[in-house]
């Protein structure tokens, strides 16, 4: 069976490529980096506020902050920090937050046992392997139902680094895969909303598998058929064309943790290539909003389908995340300002009239099937200018991942973005994670960046 074969090999996990401690320690970092920036805005408020009150033994450390709570519940409050500003990272070929759902269940329960840096970096690699190859044996399958492809593999990651980490067996391990199994969901709902329900969904999906595997220590049983069926999560979740047994097909030897990308841009990935065509064209022949009668682009079926429909009002969003999966504002927004920060998606900014009015000259077309995953596509643009010239723009994909990663330089200027300044010591310390004895000093310096921020914004009111 799948499940117990994936329990197998993640239990057994010891011989780790540099290359992919290195990718794991990557996407850590830059998780740790939004978890904080959306703490030092108050994006993610209402889940940190119910993960308190939730409380329990002080077994975890909600980032940024100096709360320990249960582990079950600061899973809730860090996968809620880390995917809030929808700025964290990207698996194209599950088209899966990866972070978002490792990153909590590996520092909550790896603070609970006083894991070593080394072994909390392992059950990461084994969660992100999970996430990533669950979410891509059905290829925007989960999306097509109207779920959250993150939600519904996260439960699968959490549990198995949470099962790692809490020293379960083969047999319960597998048990604890398929009692996640019945927690797995997230509506799309939220797409024609003003909703946070998105930003909740890594938060759920952590805390469930958590508990998962909690349940599973204590004696509590799941269908080990989880991932075949019948009645399994790709029958009940999935449409379309499912391959469950390419979670299992080469693991050891293909590592997926090595394919996810980061995030240049706070906005959903499926608009990601169209937006680098954009600057792009921008590149070849400078021009401003003011000069556009029309910019037309080519978008992947899969990426229209989320970001280019049309059931709602894509002109003017309703809400910030309205706005980050609207491709023509996102596109709108990024040439009157020429580039796009978490500003960019700012209640003010986003009620911006100029915005709306170069929104509707954004045209786009379903393009040709291509045999890539839509979050690997390339973008294409034809910008028409007032004075007649028309400017082509193009990427082969997205900036951040694949092929085209983002430097050491440009991850740690994000980072920085996001949590407010400065940050070597905390920089540091993640990167040395390997190293670490346990979670103690990544967490204090985590804690210390965010206190510095909020002195700083204290100092200059």
């Amino acid at each position: 069976m799948i499940a117990r074969e994936l329990a197998a090999w993640a239990l057994g996990l010891t011989d780790v490529p540099a290359s992919v401690r290195q990718a794991a320690t990557r996407h850590l970092l830059d998780g740790i980096g939004t978890a904080l920036g959306a703490y030092r805005t108050g994006a993610a408020a209402p889940a940190l506020t119910v993960a308190r009150d939730l409380g329990g033994p002080a077994e975890a450390t909600v980032l940024g902050t100096g709360h320990r709570l249960s582990a079950p519940a600061a899973a809730l409050a860090n996968g809620t920090l880390v995917h809030a500003l929808d700025f964290d990272d990207t698996h194209a070929g599950g088209l899966v937050h990866a972070t978002a759902v490792v990153l909590p269940a590996a520092f909550a329960v790896g603070e609970q046992v006083g894991a070593s840096g080394r072994e909390v970096l392992t059950a990461a690699v084994a969660g992100y392997e999970t996430a990533c190859r669950v979410a891509a044996a059905a290829p925007h399958g989960f999306h097509a139902r109207g779920l959250h492809a993150t939600m519904v593999a996260g439960v699968f990651s959490s549990a198995l680094v949470a099962a790692r980490l809490l020293g379960l067996d083969v047999a319960r391990t597998t048990d604890a895969l398929g009692i996640a199994g019945s927690q797995a969901g997230g509506l799309l709902a939220f797409l024609g909303t003003g909703a946070s329900t998105k930003q909740l969904h890594p938060g759920f999906a952590s805390q469930s598998g958590v508990i998962a595997a909690r349940l599973a220590a204590a004696g509590a049983t799941g269908p080990e058929t989880v991932f075949e069926g019948p009645h399994g999560v790709f029958d009940a979740l999935a449409q379309g064309g499912v391959d469950p047994r390419s979670i299992t097909a080469d693991l050891g030897d293909r590592w997926e943790t090595t394919r996810i990308g980061i995030k240049p841009y706070a906005a959903c990935q499926l608009s990601h290539a169209t937006m680098g065509a954009t600057l792009d064209a921008m590149a070849r022949e400078p021009f401003g909003p003011e000069d556009v009668c029309e910019i037309h682009a080519q978008v992947h079926p899969d990426s229209a389908s989320v970001v280019c429909d049309t059931s709602r009002d894509l002109l003017r969003p309703a809400s910030a995340y309205a706005a980050k999966f609207s491709l023509p504002w996102t596109v709108a927004a990024l040439v009157v300002d020429r580039g796009v920060s978490l500003d960019t998606f700012e209640p003010r900014s986003i009620a911006r009239a100029e915005v709306s009015e170069l929104a509707a000259r954004v045209r786009w077309e379903v393009a040709e099937p291509s045999g890539l995953v839509a979050a690997d596509a390339p973008g294409r643009v034809s910008v028409r200018l007032r004075d007649g010239r028309v400017v082509d723009g193009s990427v082969r994909r997205s900036e951040g991942g694949g092929a085209n990663p983002l430097s050491r330089d440009a991850l740690i200027a994000k980072f920085e973005g996001n949590v407010g300044g400065r940050a070597t010591g905390l920089v540091d310390v993640v990167e040395a994670l390997d190293r670490q004895p346990d979670l103690t000093a990544v967490l204090s310096a985590a804690a210390a960046a965010a206190a510095e921020f909020a002195q700083r914004s204290q100092e200059q009111r």
